[in-house]
Order: C-alpha cells, then sequence, then structure tokens
C-alpha cells in the first residue's frame, strides 16, 4: 500500500511540468516535412525556319514577268499619247496658219563602253514620257553598238531627254572584282528642235579618264548633236544608218 502511494506520487511529479506547459499554450512545433526539390520548367521548342517552297518561289518569279511586261505596255502606251499630241499640235498649226510646219528629229542611243562594263539596262523619256525601255534579258543590248529609239516629226522648241543606264562589272583577273559591282548613270540633256531642222542626237556610253582612272569612276554618258537642214537627203541619209533593235 505504501509502495503504490509512493509511485503515484513520483508520477504526478513527473507529469506536473508537463501539463503546465500545455496549459500556457506551448506546443511542440513538428518538423517540418521536407519540400520535394522543384522541377526544371521545360523551355519550349524554338520555331524552326521553314525553307521556301519552290513553288513559291517560281510563282513570284512569274508575278515579276508580268508585272514587267505590263509596265512595257503602259510605257508604249505613254508614247503613243504624245507623239498622237504631237501630231494634234501640227494639225492645229496648219489650221490656222495655213502651212505645214515642224522640226525632225533621230535620238540614238549608242555603247563605246569597254569590256569591262555590260549594259543590263538602258531606260529613255523623252519630256518626262518613256521612250524607250530595254533590258539585256538575251544579251543583245549589251553586243549592240547602235539603237534607233526615235525618228519622225518632233514639236519644234525646246525638249529634254532623259536617260538611265545601268552597267555590270564584267572584270577578269585583277580586275574580277568588278562582278559585284553594279554602276547607274542618270542624266538628262535638254536641245531646241527648230522648224525645218533635222536634228540628230547620240547618247553615247563611254569610259572617261585614262589608264590611271579608277574603273569604278570610268562609265558616264556624252551627248553628240548634229543639227542640219530637213532635206529629203539628210532624211535618207539618217535611214540608211544601220541600226540594232532594242528589247
Amino acid at each position: 500500500m505504501k509502495r503504490a502511494l509512493v509511485n503515484g506520487l513520483l508520477m504526478s511529479a513527473l507529469l506536473a511540468p508537463a501539463y503546465a506547459r500545455a496549459q500556457d499554450g506551448e506546443v511542440a512545433a513538428e518538423p517540418a516535412a521536407a519540400e520535394a526539390p522543384a522541377e526544371p520548367a521545360a523551355e519550349e521548342p524554338a520555331a524552326e525556319e521553314e525553307a521556301p517552297d519552290d513553288d513559291e518561289g517560281l510563282g513570284e518569279q512569274a508575278y515579276d514577268v508580268r508585272v514587267r511586261d505590263l509596265e512595257e505596255r503602259v510605257n508604249q502606251l505613254k508614247m503613243r499619247i504624245y507623239q498622237s499630241k504631237a501630231r494634234l499640235v501640227r494639225l492645229q498649226e496648219a489650221v490656222m496658219h495655213g502651212v505645214v510646219s515642224g522640226a525632225r528629229a533621230r535620238l540614238v542611243h549608242r555603247n563605246e563602253m569597254g569590256s569591262s562594263f555590260v549594259l543590263q539596262e538602258a531606260h529613255y523619256f523623252l519630256d518626262g514620257a518613256p521612250l524607250k525601255q530595254m533590258s539585256n534579258i538575251d544579251g543583245s543590248l549589251g553586243k549592240a553598238e547602235e539603237i534607233e529609239l526615235f525618228q519622225g516629226q518632233i514639236v519644234p522648241g525646246n525638249h529634254q531627254l532623259s536617260v538611265n543606264l545601268v552597267y555590270g562589272g564584267n572584270g577578269y583577273g585583277i580586275f574580277s572584282y568588278l562582278r559585284g559591282y553594279r554602276f547607274k548613270i542618270r542624266s538628262s540633256y535638254t536641245f531646241s528642235a527648230e522648224e525645218g531642222k533635222f536634228t540628230e542626237i547620240k547618247v553615247v556610253g563611254f569610259e572617261r579618264g585614262g589608264i590611271t582612272t579608277d574603273l569604278r569612276e570610268r562609265p558616264t554618258v556624252r551627248y553628240d548633236v548634229d543639227v542640219m537642214k530637213d532635206t529629203a537627203k539628210s532624211a535618207k541619209a539618217a535611214q540608211g544608218k544601220p541600226v540594232a533593235e532594242g528589247n
């Protein structure tokens, strides 16, 4: 009996501090569960560049050809309109003055450029209207020495001839670097068509300078002008000159 009483007192002494802490609100914190390591976010696949479709490339080339053909037709129509206006002016003068007055002109493209340069494109305009548009698609433009641009009656007075030429480099050996160059020449010339006169103008592409001149600075143009009395002899002489047809 005494032994049981002693054991009860000992148990009470041991449990009293724990009971007091529970009453004061102290709670033993449980160890936090170990967090699982974060998985790396999956990267989105990079967009791959699609190879150009061959059919699409062919379609664009066909579209470009159609656009160039349409532009050429429009330019030809503009030139016909310009020529029609010139004829109307001459008819108006004939009605008002009782005589047919006018002037004649011949415009020629001439190539005197050396073998280091090949003519790729030639665009001519008369008084702002397209006169002749040419390209070296079949190689004939680069080989032609002379091409007749216009020959016929023209309204007396001042006129402006504009030219845009594009040459491609054609160097060999130490000048092979020229193959990557394109040389653009833009020029204009104002001339006076005199009544009763025949005016011949040659636009000549040539190389200026000498041996010491840098090849990249050589391409240029000049205008060779010849004015004569408009007679049947001068007209036949002009018509008898051999010329090459442009594209």
